[in-house]
């Protein structure tokens, strides 16, 4: 039998609790996913690529079934390139929808093949994006509920200098 590959891409600045609930729940769906960052967004990020896939890889070692990568290419031609039959996308709120619709609808266009599917986020993480976990943590809000541990440290670390 096929392995069912998919692949989370997101900008993971950083990864929160948010996405650790979209990710622990899609692997239910897939035999492998890769969680990817993309190299190439146009986004004033605060970890670089290489940070974020370092915390990612640390947040997700547990895990025999998720690999950790960025690439250079569009998101659907890296699916393409690793045998992904579906890209998983998570919504938080219907704000998320028209986004993500539009968004799934230039994929569908680009690699016909390749599924996008949608996971809503569980409601008590539905309010929590990185950047609210960032603008907390420059105030001094306690971010603790919402990343994992290492990610609350280098945040924090990362906003003192």
């Amino acid at each position: 039998m096929e392995k069912r590959i998919g692949i989370y891409p997101g900008t993971f600045d950083p990864i929160t609790n948010g996405h650790l609930d979209i990710i622990q729940r899609g692997l239910k769906l897939f035999d492998l996913l890769y969680v990817v960052v993309p190299n190439n967004i146009q986004k004033n990020t605060l970890f670089t690529v290489e940070e974020r896939i370092s915390l990612l890889k640390e947040v997700l070692k547990d895990y025999d079934n998720i690999i950790v990568t960025s690439t250079d290419k569009l998101t659907v031609d890296f699916a393409e390139e690793v045998g992904a039959f579906a890209m998983l996308r998570g919504l938080r709120m219907v704000s998320d929808f028209e986004y993500e619709l539009q968004l799934s609808a230039i994929n569908k266009e680009i690699k016909k093949d390749i599924e996008t599917i949608f996971i809503m986020s569980s409601h008590d993480l539905s309010f929590l994006s990185s950047s609210s976990v960032k603008e907390l943590a420059k105030f001094n809000g306690d971010i603790s509920k919402f990343v994992p541990n290492v990610v609350a440290k280098a945040l924090l670390k990362k906003i003192k200098k």
